[in-house]
């Protein structure tokens, strides 16, 4: 081997063994590992803060029930408002709002509107809120009023002729146009609540042996009482239940144009307690029993009649009319009988001179919030749908306007300041929403009230700015808040839901804990 060949071999077996040792070196250091992340902490759960949906119609009619964009809702903090809403301190569950089908608006729907345009209208008046108006309340008449095309009862008879055990009795006038366009609204909503009133009793009852005036004859008081079940039987009949009834329309007034009579208290509480209270006790379904039917001047009548225990017994509550008094009786007969429910169950617009500048905010403020305010559960309008002439009508009223009104001619409908006015609230106060406390701002000349759906726990806050500028109002519930500019002489409704926003927090929180 030579000197060289010596030396590689050598080398070769140094770095051999160097390899070794470094290999050894490796194997027997300890082992380096990166220390676990940490996990991050969650986020402090974020607040959802509901969005304010806002809907908004003006005196001038530039705006009619005109959705707005959303409002945000704030954290409140320290800061004061000028409308607090507290949802537990709650008032009366409410029953809704409609308009009577008197026998002038049942005629001009079955003969003035062809097969297409009765059903739209049917469907926006009655349908499912909020596309629709969602009516849920009727007025009907028990034979003639002041708007049916002739004046009639449901047991006429020849004149000095009687029938006391009612073998003539009969609804034919209301079989041709009444009764189908309340079973069409059945079909709509069946959860239609109609109050029922009578005109008059048939002229053979009565003193003025006449439809128009007099007084109910004694010897009479039981057979009024059983025409009166006879017409709740006879519509059953028909699939027309009927929620309540009254003893008599305005009985403290006597037309001379349309049928009508005088009822004085003491003949109310007389056939209530002895005779239409014991008939109505066990039905099934039951017809509730309204006292009164009349005006907010004469409060005194029916404070007597629900002290009364004999009638009282016998009456669910109070029905009123707009055109006389205060709607703050409402509160004052509550307030004496708390258990006792009150419904405005009729109030009419009309082009009289009044009405010059139009009659949304009278309708908003005067009827609707402040009604709602002094107890009402329900609103019922006077005519559901008028002509172009107010009509048709017999005698009474030669102004009235209807909710809607119809063109005789083309049965093109037109819908009127009421229209709007009840849309505010039946489109967003849902049958079985309970009113809740809100501020009072009426000396700023915004009227205001608010409401509690039952079903998904909404608030529904209705405002009416009577000023003839703009009004930034500031409105809060809880923790939370917003601020809203009302038009000038506006109304707006305002629908937010709390709830829904704390759900959506509570959905969002338990996703990023899944995925984290």
């Amino acid at each position: 081997m030579t000197k060289h060949t010596l030396g590689s071999h050598r080398t070769a077996i140094a770095s051999s063994v160097l390899l070794v040792l470094l290999a050894l070196v490796v194997l027997n250091a300890p082992r380096f590992t990166y220390p676990a992340a940490k996990p991050k902490p969650a986020p402090p759960p974020r607040t959802v803060l509901p969005l304010v949906q806002v809907w908004v119609s003006t005196a001038d009619r530039r705006l009619k029930l005109q959705q707005q964009p959303d409002v945000a809702m704030t954290t409140r903090g320290e800061s004061s408002a000028d409308i607090v809403i507290d949802p537990q301190k709650r008032f009366q569950t409410m029953v809704g709002f409609g308009a009577a089908m008197t026998d002038s608006s049942a005629w001009l729907i079955q003969n003035k509107l062809n097969f297409l345009q009765r059903r739209a209208l049917l469907h926006e008046i009655y349908g499912a809120p909020p596309s629709n108006l969602g009516f849920n309340m009727m007025r009907l008449t028990v034979g003639a009023s002041d708007f049916s095309l002739k004046p009639y009862t449901l047991d006429d008879v020849p004149f000095g002729q009687v029938d006391p055990p009612l073998q003539h009795f009969n609804i034919t006038p209301t079989v041709r146009d009444v009764i189908p366009t309340v079973r069409e609204i059945l079909s709509i909503n069946p959860g239609l609540q109609i109050v029922a009133s009578p005109w008059s009793a048939p002229a053979w009852m009565k003193t003025s042996q006449n439809l128009i005036g007099g007084e109910l004859l004694p010897q009479y008081e039981s057979a009024y009482a059983d025409y009166l079940v006879k017409f709740l039987d006879a519509y059953l009949g028909y699939g027309i239940p009927i929620f309540a009834i009254t003893l008599q329309n305005e009985p403290g007034f006597v037309p001379i144009t349309y049928p009508g009579m005088e009822v004085p208290e003491a003949t109310r509480a007389r056939i209530i307690a002895q005779y239409l209270g014991p008939k109505l006790a066990n039905r099934n379904p039951k017809t509730q029993i309204l006292e009164w039917d009349h005006n907010w001047d004469q409060p005194e009548q029916p404070l007597a009649m629900l002290a009364d225990p004999d009638a009282s017994r016998y009456i669910a509550g109070v029905a009123w009319h707009c055109y006389a008094g205060s709607q703050y009786v409402q509160g004052r007969v509550h307030r004496a009988f708390p258990q006792k429910d009150a419904y405005i169950t009729e109030c009419s617009g009309g082009d009289w001179e009044s009405a010059l500048n139009g009659e949304l905010l009278w309708f908003t403020r005067e009827l609707l919030v402040t009604g709602t305010r002094q107890w009402a559960r329900g609103v019922i309008y006077w005519n559901l749908a008028l002509d172009e002439q107010h009509g048709p009508h017999f005698g009474g009223c030669a102004l009235c306007k209807g909710v809607v009104t119809i063109d005789s001619r083309t049965g093109t409908v037109s819908r009127n300041d009421e229209y709007y006015a009840f849309a505010h609230f039946s489109k967003f106060v849902l049958p079985g929403a309970v009113r809740v406390e809100s501020t009072m701002t009426d000396d700023k000349g915004l009227a205001n009230v608010a409401f509690q759906n039952a079903s998904d726990g909404s608030i529904v806050l209705v405002m009416v700015n009577s000023n003839v500028k703009a009004f930034p109002v500031s409105v809060a519930q809880g923790d939370n808040r917003f601020e809203y500019t009302m038009p000038p002489e506006s109304v707006a409704t305002f629908v937010w839901n709390t709830g829904q926003a704390e759900a959506w927090r509570q959905r969002v929180l338990e996703w990023f804990n899944k995925v984290r």
